[in-house]
């Protein structure tokens, strides 16, 4: 008779550390000196107008599909989704985007809750179903960036000839 095999924790898995630090890369990875005020390479990404957001988009849409791919239930992409979509949309706005990109980290945000919904024994589905679906709105997303910052450079473009 086989023995169940008990699925790796969080923590065992090399796949989901290796999220864990890209995470940690793009969020909190820096700290400003004499305080706890932690930042990362996606704030300072966000300071390139139009293109900035876009390697973080990108990089947050392969964490997604890595954590989907791992056990991550449909509930928990999606609420992970709707993270990098607030972080994509409001980093998007010039100066209150760049402040927001500092303080809301959603890719540590992520992290944090897929590690609750593997203390829970919860991740066990593939997933495989949201793939798509996440890909197209995270496809959706980055056009719609890239559109608007082309606008908004534009538009700035017009205003000061």
């Amino acid at each position: 008779m086989a023995t169940p095999t008990i699925p790796p924790t969080f923590d065992q898995d090399s796949r989901l550390r290796w999220v864990e630090r890209v995470s940690h890369l793009l969020d909190s990875q820096f700290r400003v000196p004499g305080t706890t005020w932690r930042f990362g390479l996606d704030p300072i990404m966000g300071l390139l107008p139009v293109v900035g957001g876009i390697p973080s988009l990108a990089v947050s849409g392969i964490l997604i599909l890595t954590m989907l791919r791992h056990g991550a239930s449909g509930n928990l992409v999606v609420r992970m989704a709707l993270n990098v979509l607030l972080d994509t949309i409001i980093g998007a706005i010039p100066i209150v985007g760049n402040i927001f990109d500092f303080a809301y980290k959603a890719n540590d945000r992520n992290v944090r809750l897929l590690r609750e919904h593997y203390a829970t024994g919860r991740h066990q589905g593939s997933g495989k179903g949201l793939i798509a679906l996440i890909l197209v709105l995270l496809l959706v997303v980055g056009g719609l960036v890239v559109w608007g910052g082309y606008e908004l450079v534009r538009a700035l473009w017009h205003y000061f000839q």
